[in-house]
C-alpha cells in the first residue's frame, strides 16, 4: 500500500489547499484584497473606452461575501461604457466575473452615474 503523498510535487495543482486564509503578518486575507486583478482589469477596460481615461475610478466594497466593483467614469463615457442595449456593460461583468474566480472571489460591476 502506498503513502497518499508520495506522488507530491511542490506547485502541483491538484493538491488540496489547507484553507489559510493568512497572510505573512498573520493577518486574514479579505476578499477585496484578492480582487486585485479583477479590479486592474476593469480599470484597463474602461480607460481603454472612454474618451476621458483620467475621469475613470474604481472602488472597492465587500457586501454579503462578494466584492463589489463600482465603476465611475464621465457622464460623456457613460453611453460608451452601457453600450447598445447594455451589451458592453453585460462583457464588461462577464469578463470581470471571470477574473474574479480565477482568484476565487465572486465579484460584482456596478456603473455608477
Amino acid at each position: 500500500m502506498s503513502d497518499v503523498h508520495d506522488d507530491y510535487v511542490a506547485g502541483d495543482i491538484n493538491t488540496i489547499d489547507d484553507g489559510d486564509d493568512v497572510d505573512d503578518n498573520g493577518e486574514g486575507y479579505t476578499a477585496s484584497d484578492n480582487a486585485a486583478t479583477a479590479t486592474a482589469v476593469l480599470e484597463f477596460i474602461a480607460t481603454s473606452l472612454a474618451d476621458d481615461p483620467s475621469a475613470v475610478s474604481v472602488e472597492v466594497s465587500e457586501r454579503q461575501g462578494k466584492v463589489v466593483l463600482s465603476l465611475s467614469v464621465g457622464p460623456d463615457d457613460m453611453g460608451r461604457i452601457i453600450g447598445r442595449r447594455g451589451r458592453t456593460a453585460q462583457a464588461i461583468r462577464a469578463l470581470v466575473g471571470a477574473v474574479g474566480a480565477r482568484d476565487g472571489v465572486t465579484t460584482s460591476v456596478d456603473i455608477v452615474d
